[in-house]
């Protein structure tokens, strides 16, 4: 599981310039309340939008999912959806979800957040009606934003300050 470079970029905004995202670093009664998921027939990758690789079958629309704990499961730096995602069913055409992601726009190229590998893949016909279940999950590793927090810290309390300036001595 990867999570989007704007994203990536976002959380270190917050963490180092305390800057908050059009309402995303905020709760959901002033910011963002719901996330839009999306389903994929090819990776999006870290620098695709919702858009990048997005299934086109007769019907298909992004869904929903209240941004709460009504709408998502978080344990262990895992989120599933507390509820399994139906996806409207397919009017026509044809295609493979290989990829489903999660983002901010109910439609266009709205700003992908995570994404993730479909297994097994949903293969999508006429009267099918695609759907993520609660086993569906994003797992993050914090290991880089704990390094980015320490390194904060230890900035905050002087120490690479003071590293710095016996650098620049020698």
């Amino acid at each position: 599981m990867s999570a989007a470079n704007q994203f990536e970029n976002d959380i270190l905004d917050l963490v180092f310039a305390a800057a908050t995202k059009a309402g995303l670093f905020q709760d959901a009664t002033d910011g963002i309340s719901v996330l839009w998921t999306s389903l994929h027939d090819a990776n999006p990758d870290e620098a695709g939008t919702q858009e990048t690789n997005e299934a086109t079958y007769g019907g298909y629309a992004r869904v929903s999912v209240a941004r709460s704990t009504a709408g998502f499961v978080v344990t262990n730096n895992s989120v599933s959806p507390a509820a399994a995602i139906s996806f409207p069913e397919a009017t026509g055409g044809s295609t493979t979800v290989t990829h489903f992601g999660l983002g901010t726009a109910s439609s266009g190229a709205g700003q992908l957040l995570v994404y993730g590998t479909v297994s097994p893949n949903i293969a999508v016909s006429t009267s099918v009606t695609p759907r993520l279940t609660t086993a569906t999950a994003v797992t993050i590793d914090a290991s880089w934003i704990a390094t980015a927090v320490g390194t904060w810290l230890l900035f905050k309390m002087g120490v690479l300050s003071w590293v710095a300036s016996l650098a620049a001595i020698q």
